[in-house]
């Protein structure tokens, strides 16, 4: 009898036990069920990736490296229409300043282009975030140009044998178009200091400082209106490489009384 006592005493005892256990198991497992996060679905996660990369890509365009797509023919041979070009930004932000060679990009507004020139707001709101990204063509008032003149320098055409002049110097531009001439508009300008004098590379073909001559500023650009130094082709994959520097300009020096 008493082996029988203990026997039930202890399936009394364990039996609670049993059944508390199940219900805290069950309740925990309900309360990790409800608190875990839902999952983002393939489509959610690749929108939000594509966002934060598009994201990233137009900060990196406008602080450090932009492609711009070349739209016409003036810079040929060098660049080709379709290229896109990466564009350094940071090349003149720390007080460094554009070179007699160098290829830039610019805003011409007010030297090549009439101030005031107004866009329809949402399309150039949309034209510049796909211009941005290198999808489409650049706004009316962007220019790519090869640097010929700095403040200071006296650029001239043409000497006898039909070539530049700068500072008194014949410059042999290698990187103009086959068959073209280094202009056939006479001139003999002084750039002025701050601003730059800028050709295409394919002469007879380009609308450069040469065309706003009789205009304010002369057909010069401004400092200040220089996006940044046109360094690689970009694109298409077969013309990726680094725009070939140029020798034409290594004999020439700065002006008499130049200062800097």
């Amino acid at each position: 009898m008493d082996t029988e006592a203990l026997h039930t005493e202890r399936d009394r005892s364990s039996a609670p036990e049993a059944h508390g256990s199940g219900a805290g198991e069950g309740s925990r497992s309900v309360r990790v069920s409800r608190q875990s996060p839902r999952r983002w679905s393939p489509w959610r996660r690749a929108g939000v990736l594509g966002g934060a990369c598009a994201v990233f890509l137009l900060l990196l365009s406008h602080f450090v490296m932009q492609p711009f797509l070349i739209p016409s023919t003036s810079m040929q041979p060098t660049l080709e229409v379709g290229d896109r070009v990466l564009v350094n930004k940071l090349a003149y932000r720390f007080g460094s300043e554009p070179r007699r060679g160098d290829v830039v990009v610019f805003d011409g507004t007010g030297s090549f282009v009439p101030e005031g020139v107004a866009e329809n707001p949402v399309s150039a709101a949309a034209r510049e975030g796909l211009s941005a990204l290198g999808l489409a063509e650049p706004s009316d008032t962007d220019f790519v140009k090869r640097v010929v003149g700095v403040g200071g320098d006296r650029v001239v055409c043409c000497d006898k044998g039909g070539r530049l002049e700068v500072n008194g110097v014949p410059v042999d531009e290698s990187y103009l178009y086959a068959g073209d001439a280094a202009s056939h508009v006479p001139f003999d300008i002084v750039v002025p200091q701050g601003t730059l004098w800028v050709m295409g590379d394919h002469r007879s073909r380009s609308r450069d400082s040469r065309d706003h001559l009789g205009e304010p500023g002369g057909g010069t650009v401004p400092l200040d209106r220089v996006v940044g130094r046109a360094d690689w082709i970009g694109w298409p994959a077969g013309r990726w490489s680094p725009l070939p520097a140029t020798g034409a300009f290594d004999r020439v020096t700065a002006p008499e009384g130049a200062h800097g």
